[in-house]
């Protein structure tokens, strides 16, 4: 099978092009130098010179805060909408898969209960959230070959991410403060990876979600794990997001995601995130 990988310089297309190539797959993985998505042109090109079997989209704008500023506005829809929606032209064009990764920003997170892959309540709080939608509709209203996937909490070897940054905060202060109200469970990209090529060598499309297991956990439960793990003994204070201080783009409290249509479709599940935390501590150099 020969898969596209958008965003490979990303944490998840590195590790998704890492997958495909370690199960005998050829990977084609590109980042803006090789193909800049906003633009339909080179979209059509480079794809079709390919002519994959499979598109994996990771690239996307996923600067919360920075997506709120309105001189980048137009960057990020071009970026997360229309980027999206070339990528799904040419699939639709080429008869081939395309997977799509999305998020729990496409609803307004609230509540407890845990988001349903195939809910339609959707009403996003920023504009990543917006755009992400978008991005979601572009796919199913032109193609019948798609996986829709929302994660959150996102982390792995290759970029910027939570447990990086508590790392380096936990090294330099002696106490951290923590929001404790909002919840949801991580997701390592090397985990995610492996479902997502998974994914690709079936035909059972429709939304998912994807999240590591463990149970759900506030940023806080999560940051008291990350310092027990790596052997820090940083004192955590769990503080409320008011109390933490407002972002520019306003902070799901709900982003539990339900992930049981993966293994009633057949599909394994991820390891549980105090697994993956462990797993990734020894990868990383902190």
């Amino acid at each position: 099978m020969k898969v596209l990988v958008t965003g490979v310089k990303g944490q998840l297309g590195y590790d998704v092009v890492a997958e495909l190539t370690k199960r005998g797959h050829e990977a084609v993985g590109v980042d803006i130098e090789e193909m800049d998505i906003t633009d339909a042109e080179s979209v059509n090109k480079v794809i079709g010179e390919a002519a994959p079997d499979a598109v994996i989209h990771c690239a996307a704008w996923t600067a919360v805060d920075a997506a709120e500023d309105e001189e980048n506005i137009p960057k990020v829809k071009a970026v997360n909408v229309d980027g999206t929606r070339n990528i799904a032209e040419v699939c639709k064009k080429l008869d081939c898969k395309m997977i799509y990764i999305s998020t729990d920003y496409v609803f307004n997170g609230q509540g407890t209960e845990p988001w349903q892959p195939d809910c339609k309540d959707y009403a996003p709080l920023s504009v990543y959230g917006q755009t992400k939608l978008d991005g979601e509709l572009a796919v199913a209203e032109l193609l019948e070959k798609y996986f829709i996937v929302r994660i959150a909490w996102v982390f792995g070897v290759n970029g910027k991410n939570f447990i990086k940054t508590m790392l380096n905060v936990g090294k330099k202060y002696p106490e951290v403060r923590v929001v404790s109200d909002q919840i949801g469970t991580p997701t390592y990209t090397y985990d995610l990876a492996r479902l997502l090529v998974d994914m690709a060598e079936t035909e059972k499309y429709g939304y998912y979600h994807a999240t590591n297991e463990g149970g759900y956990i506030s940023w806080y439960d999560f940051t008291c794990e990350i310092f027990r793990q790596a052997g820090y003994d940083t004192k955590v204070t769990p503080v409320t997001t008011e109390e933490y201080g407002i972002s520019k783009a306003a902070r799901p409290f709900n982003s539990r995601l339900d992930k049981s249509k993966l293994s009633e479709n057949g599909f394994e599940p991820l390891p549980t995130w105090q697994d993956a935390l462990s797993r990734y501590l020894k990868e990383i150099d902190y």
